[in-house]
């Protein structure tokens, strides 16, 4: 394997330029975790970085091993290159450059009854990237950051998503309301949350072909998009507690629809 021994590499400059969302087609895998998640997926891994003193760890002898196998190209850093290549303020054990993972429209509406979650305006990547991460976990079958949305993936999306943005069809919609006629167009009810006013939760059919809106942090959806959507839902909550996290939404409704989709028995008598 071939080592970087110096922070002017010009490999530091690209690595940290991917990190920084300069070549759009490209993504940044930073640690352990994600390399053998995008590994497990098929995701294009082009190159990756080991720190030097860490090669004698199992789990990471491992994936230099899977790497190898699959004639992905392995280079060695010291301490302080390793510190210029991640972003994390202690550096992983190992970075990757990836390809940007891209998914058909038909791929995020899949199935008789699709349910799509909608981020829109969601800036904060780490709240980005567990939204994706419910989404998965749930069961739905895609996710569209739209509008203003952070990168979900850019590396502390992708982290935030611990994977799951490698595997769930994911997409990008600049403008919220185009991404809404999309979800129409695949004949989606389209469920707007508010903080109040909207039927609980627990209340609405959420069996049938679905895309949840869910706004960003602070101001929430546009009174645009919730006036256009055919269903408004609100989360009950205990006074006085007064909104959720964008995550924490996306979750319990993805969870509800989870629920109300699963096969029920039939009871015994």
């Amino acid at each position: 394997m071939k080592p970087i021994t110096s922070r002017r590499n010009a490999l530091v400059a690209r690595y940290r330029a991917i990190a920084r969302g300069d070549e759009p087609a490209l993504l940044l895998l930073d640690g352990a975790h994600l390399v053998a998640a995008a590994l497990a997926a098929g995701v294009g891994v082009r190159q990756a970085v080991v720190a030097a003193a860490d090669l004698g760890r199992g789990d990471l002898k491992a994936l230099v091993d899977g790497l190898a196998r699959k004639h992905i190209e392995v280079l060695t850093a010291s301490a302080s290159v390793m510190d210029a290549l991640s972003p994390l303020r202690s550096p992983s054990a190992i970075v990757a450059i990836a390809d940007r993972p891209s998914y058909d429209e038909g791929r995020l509406y899949a199935g008789e009854a699709p349910l799509v979650v909608i981020a829109c305006d969601v800036q904060d990547p780490g709240n980005l990237g567990a939204i994706v991460r419910v989404a998965e976990a749930g069961g739905a079958t895609g996710m569209v950051a739209a509008g203003t949305c952070a990168d979900p993936f850019g590396w502390k999306a992708l982290r935030g998503s611990m994977g799951s943005a490698l595997r769930l069809p994911v997409a990008v919609g600049r403008h919220a309301d185009q991404t809404v006629a999309q979800a129409r167009r695949r004949n989606c009810r389209i469920v707007g949350t508010a903080p109040r006013g909207g039927r609980s939760v627990f209340d609405i059919d959420l069996r049938g072909a679905t895309a949840v809106l869910v706004g960003g942090e602070g101001p929430g959806l546009p009174q645009l998009l919730i006036d256009a959507a055919d269903e408004r839902v609100t989360i009950p909550m205990q006074a006085p507690v007064e909104s959720l996290n964008s995550a924490v939404t996306a979750a319990l409704i993805v969870y509800e629809a989870r629920r109300q989709r699963a096969p029920r028995e039939p009871r015994r008598t």
